[in-house]
């Protein structure tokens, strides 16, 4: 690779997808700040209209960003072409959150004048994204700014620039203006350097906790940059009382195991009651033994493509040596198919007898288990992590729900679903090391605009009544 360059390779196959050149960060941003102003001053209803537009534009590339996003990804074409779905319907639920979230309001009163609540764009947002959703998760944040009048700098990850491309590429064809919404091309060092630049109003961010965290400090002395992180997961799933044992199982693998485990909702850690723990995990087992492992386009279809890259397999790899060697205890073991390439088979292991078990983030498809007693334990377990993303009940009574629900630690709890079932047109946004309270999706028009209160009358009226000497 050439000294400021960056190139994308297929998982599946290793050869290269796509190259570009590193992009200029200063001359970005100040495109931007020239730009946003007149995009801020046009109707509401026109930003709406080429939001719309992009729309169409995706609708009519769907069949090829579908197979480029599976292509670059490494994920299956049945699930990229769900995410092309999710980023179509994001944009009518991006048009409704903000006439929700940022309505305009009046109070007239004949003697005090007219009390008013608009909605005011930030200026320039910095939005970073990530490589395990290169489209549904840019755009849940680029639509919501762009509605609100911002101008958009967008750095897509540099292990999927070329999806990041594809959907520039359409916000052109649209009638957006191209210094308005802008892709820069960059890895670590550009998104920081983008996230801190004093031209940036804004930072929407979503990838790992660990960089979302190097920002939060980078930009602690900045107050007035709004900073929206949406991070990463170490998950519950907790299996109760339940007859239906097939369907659990199904829902544990669903959780776990979709986007070969690079999703932020999946489930990490599968708590279960001790007297089911041998129907239960016997049967995720058995239905994990069952899923294909495959390219993108193979045919019959697999259930998950590889990861993303060699160095996230080697790394997941080393994880699992890790809590081997330190008291778990294997029930399927981390495999590599093709051993020149990063396909994993899915993994799970008991780690009840371990004494500390390290609590992070392992991005893929490593399923730890954990056998309890009684539901007390099963909610201690379930919260013994510092982040707070997802968590999902399955079985269990209606009052064993409410319990979880009112004491979980999670931005988003389900019950009799999987952790990654959350719709669109809800908010989600975790606690702890998995956000910083500024839930995205229907909520994401909260940081893409600010209140403005003002007190307002056509004409001044005022008198001092008191205080006032002879």
């Amino acid at each position: 690779m050439a000294a400021g360059e960056i190139i994308s390779t297929e998982p599946a196959t290793g050869a290269e997808l796509w190259r570009g050149a590193v992009g200029d960060v200063d001359a970005a941003v100040a495109r931007a700040r020239r730009a946003w102003p007149a995009w801020a001053a046009q109707p509401l209803s026109t930003r709406i209209e080429l939001m719309r537009r992009f729309a169409n534009e995706v609708r009519k590339d769907a069949e090829s960003l579908a197979t480029l996003i599976a292509r670059e990804t490494g994920k299956p074409v049945w699930e990229a072409k769900g995410e092309v779905d999710t980023v179509l319907a994001k944009v009518e639920i991006a048009v409704r959150s903000y006439a929700e979230r940022t309505a305009q309001r009046r109070l007239d009163s004949a003697l005090q004048g007219t009390a008013a609540l608009r909605h005011k764009p930030h200026g320039v947002m910095a939005v970073i994204g990530p490589f395990n959703l290169p489209a549904q998760a840019p755009v849940g944040h680029i639509i919501p700014a762009l509605i609100a009048g911002n101008a958009v700098v967008f750095k897509p990850s540099e292990k999927a620039p070329a999806t990041g491309q594809a959907l520039i590429q359409c916000l052109h064809r649209a009638g957006v203006p191209a210094a308005l919404a802008q892709m820069l091309v960059g890895a670590a060092e550009e998104g920081k350097a983008l996230a801190t630049h004093e031209g940036v109003d804004g930072v929407l961010f979503t990838g790992s906790s660990h960089t979302g965290l190097t920002l939060n400090r980078r930009l602690a002395a900045q107050p007035g940059k709004i900073v929206a992180l949406d991070l990463g997961g170490n998950n519950p799933i907790v299996v109760w009382d339940t007859p239906k044992i097939a369907d659990a199982a199904a829902l544990v693998v669903q959780s776990a195991f979709t986007t070969a485990g690079q999703r932020a909702t999946a489930a990490r850690r599968l708590i279960v009651k001790a007297d089911l723990y041998d129907a239960v995990v016997g049967e995720v087992k058995a239905l994990a033994d069952r899923l294909i492992v495959g390219a993108p386009l193979d045919d019959p279809a697999p259930f998950m493509g590889p990861v993303i890259d060699n160095a996230a397999a080697d790394g997941l790899t080393e994880s699992f040596v890790y809590l081997l060697s330190h008291g778990g205890r294997p029930i399927r073991h981390l495999t590599r198919p093709r051993g020149d390439l990063p396909f994993l088979a899915p993994a799970m292991i008991d780690v009840t007898a371990m004494a500390q078990r390290p609590d992070v983030e392992l991005f893929g498809p490593i399923l730890q288990v954990i056998k309890v007693d009684d539901f007390d334990q099963a909610l201690a377990e379930a919260n013994a992590t510092r982040f707070g993303l997802c968590a999902a009940l399955i079985g269990g009574t209606p009052q064993d729900y409410n319990r979880f629900w009112a004491n979980v630690r999670a931005g988003a709890v389900n019950w009799n679903r999987p952790t990654n079932g959350v719709s669109p047109a809800a908010p989600l946004g975790g606690v702890g090391l998995s956000g910083n309270q500024r839930p995205g999706a229907f909520y994401a028009a909260d940081f893409c605009a600010y209140p403005v209160a003002s007190a307002e009358m056509e004409q001044p009226r005022a008198s001092i009544g008191i205080g006032l000497s002879g």
